[in-house]
């Protein structure tokens, strides 16, 4: 598609509707074509034990879960590429497929309806609207995750006490690999669409990382229940801030493509 086209300078072409990165309205499109770049994005992990057996319920066969630790990432997207400023939650747990591991998403949660949008339709990530926060409150970093007016998520770290390496974000399972169950219907209501698809953030740039002692609460919300989830032991939390980009990922497993 032509940078002409992407800009809603021109009449699309038929070719053009068929490429790839086509969106609507196509004059002024809701859907970022790859890549986009996310810049200064502070976030807060915050890792839990959890039940096995609950991250089993929650994953799609034929995807099996790994270990027994759960963590939500909250994020203040400051820069980001087509988004603007806009904050963003995204609660995983390790999964793998055969041999490729990474991360399951059952629950996100972002302030952006363009977030929202590009996550169910590119990526098939269970977006939601909602309104996660990340503030310092004197010695305490402070994550929350708001929906339906409840405080769902309410995570907890003191302030920047152990700095760590890029390399220790990640210590109980590839976040940075995330998979997740694409599914889009037919207008007929036949399925169009049945994947699991993968991503992986390129160009990373972490510019601080600290650990330290976390807190995790979760409430009940039947629309966004991560509670099925439950804290068992609040291992860690870390802060940390970073560039990346988002880049086109792949397909893992289709399962209509199995029916042929």
């Amino acid at each position: 598609m032509s940078d002409r086209m992407r800009y809603g300078l021109e009449r699309p072409t038929l070719a053009d509707i068929c490429s790839g990165g086509f969106s609507t309205p196509w004059d002024a499109p809701m859907i970022p074509p790859f890549p986009f770049r996310f810049r200064n994005a502070e976030i807060l992990t915050i890792y839990w034990r959890t039940d096995p057996e609950a991250m089993a319920f929650l994953l799609p066969p034929p995807l099996q879960p790994v270990g027994d630790v759960a963590c939500v990432h909250i994020y203040k997207m400051n820069d980001t590429d087509w988004l603007g400023p806009y904050s963003e939650a995204n609660v995983m747990f390790g999964a793998r497929l055969a041999d490729r591991s990474g991360a399951y998403s059952p629950y996100l949660v972002l302030s952006s309806d363009v977030g929202v949008t590009h996550g169910r339709e590119i990526h098939g990530q269970p977006k939601k609207l909602g309104k996660p926060s990340l503030e310092f409150r004197g010695d305490l970093i402070v994550g929350t995750v708001e929906r339906n007016g409840i405080d769902v998520i309410t995570g907890t770290m003191a302030y920047k006490q152990r700095q760590i390496a890029p390399t220790d974000l990640a210590p109980y399972f590839d976040f940075a690999t995330n998979l997740n169950l694409k599914a889009v219907d037919h207008i007929d209501g036949t399925p169009a669409i049945r994947q699991i698809t993968s991503r992986r953030l390129a160009d990373v740039t972490v510019h601080e990382a600290w650990a330290g002692p976390a807190t995790m609460e979760l409430r009940p919300n039947a629309q966004l229940p991560v509670y099925r989830l439950p804290v068992q032991d609040t291992l860690q939390g870390i802060y940390w801030r970073a560039d990346f980009t988002l880049v086109p990922g792949e397909i893992i497993h289709d399962y209509l493509g199995e029916e042929k």
